[in-house]
């Protein structure tokens, strides 16, 4: 069962695409994405992630993309589409597991987590990538979770 809406947030440690082991922070505002790879919405979240970087990063929020790939197949994917912010490898869906997050023959299912203060304060399932990155900012936005005014 997917964590929901209040639940703590398990600790996350795993492999960028640049092959360093990071643990994640989920004290300060976090988005944490799901994505099924090689499909064409993996990338038009992922660009699409990449265009809103500049709004999440005035507004503090660190963003990181989750597939089953290994850091290889993420840096080639994160090179191809030019990518600012960190993919993390779970091809042992660990993090998947940890977060409730639904795999399919190594495809995980599109869902996105915003924590901090170290809960889950969003959730997103059965995600269409198009817009996604912005609803995303701008529902944190909304809720008083983080400001744009810096």
């Amino acid at each position: 069962m997917v964590l929901e809406t209040g639940a703590p947030v398990p600790e996350v440690t795993a492999t960028t695409q640049a092959g360093d082991r990071v643990t994640v922070e989920f004290s300060e505002p976090t988005v944490l994405y799901f994505y099924p790879h090689g499909t064409p919405g993996c990338a038009t979240q992922a660009r699409q992630f990449d265009a809103e970087l500049d709004g999440y990063r005035a507004a503090g929020v660190s963003v990181y993309g989750v597939s089953a790939n290994d850091a290889r197949t993420h840096q080639s994917f994160a090179d191809e589409h030019d990518l600012g912010f960190d993919l993390l490898a779970d091809p042992d869906e660990r993090v998947a597991a940890a977060f409730g997050v639904e795999s399919h023959d190594g495809q995980f299912e599109r869902t996105t987590f915003v924590c901090a203060r170290g809960q889950v304060c969003g959730l997103y399932e059965g995600v269409r990538p198009d817009g996604h990155a912005r609803r995303v900012l701008e529902d944190a936005v909304d809720v008083g979770l983080v400001s744009l005014d810096g």
